[in-house]
């Protein structure tokens, strides 16, 4: 087989997609389809003795993480192919080639695993320089973010990065500097309070930095539904889907999980998704849980979900609490001791949000005082979530004085019974073991029988959501934390 520069072009898609077929035996899908599928293959060029297999990746993000994790893997599959030593050389897009290179890159520590995205394994073969059109931005009077309903604050420099949702962070930044190229649709899902909106508020106020004159769209998946519902009453249909279809560059819905089981809803959605996705506009969503997880959802919306890019985000491990906790006392000017970052940041372990607001009622009370935060005022402030200091906590601990609150074996809580009599206890124990151990869901599912991380999730889940709202959990799970 010819291997200069020159070869005939013919050449080209055979090699590269034989060399596709090899890497899929080694790359995981994800990784294949998500980083390997939208790499160029441009041509051969000998030098010194060996053949130098030019690629090009669609941006500094893509071609980074490429040579930090699969340059060998690369570089066999070529060798195979062509039946000579092979180096491949990973270019970048130029301007000149209609397309303009990122100005981010990739984290060295990031490392792309299943559970961490999702794409679908039946993406298009990979192409032969053949550059992606740009997406045509529709022409209209720019717009403010607060007209958009946009929250200013929340953008990507002040999002606090750590190892929990680098992953997600990277890829929403790879969506706002480049909306439709890849990455269509983003799918970010987490439990609540971990900073998938603040992602989404991101995206949008990055792309419209970008492009002043771009039209983006953000919404919760609730209001699309009230809508809906209104424009069906109103007889205001080709409004509304005019509205959804034609106008954004850039649509962002969170909470999409809200849509699941309401027919009409999911309808609308699904013909809105096609209308966008066909013609080349980006749509962001969030859920609370992942597409293969929302009870109730079409099919053939859930499929839309996995033809992009699915990121999760994981409870934040200390470094990344303390660092958040810093990072909003900086920007709102309040006073916070490093021993009183540490101590919070030890403790409060499932919820950023909870983080933020356990730091504004401290602030208030020291602002109602006249005294500054102090860790004495810290551990009054936790005195019922927080134990004494010196304390641990482990899941059997958790389970022990769960047991005897509720007055249910052990046993029963690692037992497969339904009946609410165990269910109940048994998410409560899941809820404070998450809580307080920082294991995973998985881990702490072994130590309830070996349940799935996703009913570890749904309890836990449903344990924080009635705290807020039902005073019998909520003293159940003080007093358990009494008894610890």
């Amino acid at each position: 087989m010819r291997t200069t520069l020159e070869m005939n072009t013919k050449d080209l898609p055979e090699i590269w997609q034989a060399a596709y077929r090899i890497l899929g035996q080694t790359v995981i899908s994800t990784q294949l389809v998500a980083w390997v599928q939208p790499l160029e293959f441009l041509g051969t060029e000998p030098r010194g003795g060996r053949l130098v297999v030019k690629m090009r990746a669609p941006n500094v993000f893509s071609m980074n993480w490429l040579k930090d994790n699969h340059q060998r893997n690369l570089n066999d599959a070529f060798t195979q192919v062509i039946g000579m030593a092979c180096d491949v050389e990973i270019s970048l897009r130029l301007e000149s080639d209609g397309e303009a290179a990122d100005s981010f890159t990739l984290p060295e520590s990031m490392v792309l695993g299943e559970s961490s995205a999702t794409v679908q394994e039946s993406f298009p073969p990979p192409s032969v320089s053949v550059p992606s059109p740009a997406p045509q931005l529709i022409s209209m009077p720019a717009r403010s973010s607060r007209e958009l309903s946009l929250e200013p604050r929340y953008t990507f420099s002040s999002f606090v990065v750590g190892a929990s949702n680098q992953f997600a962070q990277a890829s929403a930044v790879a969506v706002a500097e480049q909306p439709a190229r890849q990455y269509n649709p983003l799918f970010l899902y987490s439990p609540p309070g971990l900073g998938k909106t603040h992602l989404l508020h991101a995206i949008g106020n990055h792309f419209l930095s970008k492009h002043p004159q771009g039209r983006v769209g953000y919404l919760s998946a609730e209001r699309f539904v009230n809508e809906l519902v209104e424009s069906v009453q109103k007889f205001k249909m080709p409004q509304f889907r005019s509205k959804y279809r034609d106008s954004f560059d850039l649509l962002l819905i969170d909470d999409i999980q809200f849509i699941a089981k309401k027919t009409a809803s999911e309808e609308e959605f699904f013909h809105t998704f096609n209308a966008l996705h066909s013609s080349k506009r980006q749509i962001v969503v969030t859920s609370d849980r992942s597409p293969k997880e929302i009870d109730g959802l079409e099919e053939r919306v859930r499929t839309r979900f996995e033809w992009g890019l699915i990121a999760d985000i994981t409870p934040p491990e200390i470094e990344t609490r303390i660092a958040i906790l810093k990072t909003k006392a900086e920007r709102d000017d309040i006073y916070l001791p490093d021993d009183v970052a540490t101590f919070l940041g030890s403790y409060v372990k499932s919820n950023v949000r909870e983080l933020e607001g356990i730091l504004i009622r401290l602030q208030a009370q020291a602002s109602l005082t006249g005294a500054e935060i102090s860790l004495v005022m810290a551990k009054h402030e936790l005195k019922v979530s927080v134990p004494d200091e010196g304390s641990s906590f482990t899941v059997e601990s958790i389970q022990n004085a769960a047991s005897k609150y509720f007055k249910i074996k052990v046993q029963d809580l690692r037992s497969t019974s339904r009946a609410r009599t165990v269910a109940l206890p048994r998410q409560v124990a899941m809820y404070l073991a998450r809580k307080y151990t920082g294991l995973g869901f998985r881990e702490i599912g072994g130590y309830f029988g070996g349940k799935d991380h996703s009913t570890v999730m749904h309890g836990c889940r449903k344990i924080e959501e009635e705290i807020e709202s039902n005073d019998e959990i909520r003293q159940a799970v003080e007093s358990i934390q009494n008894l610890l």
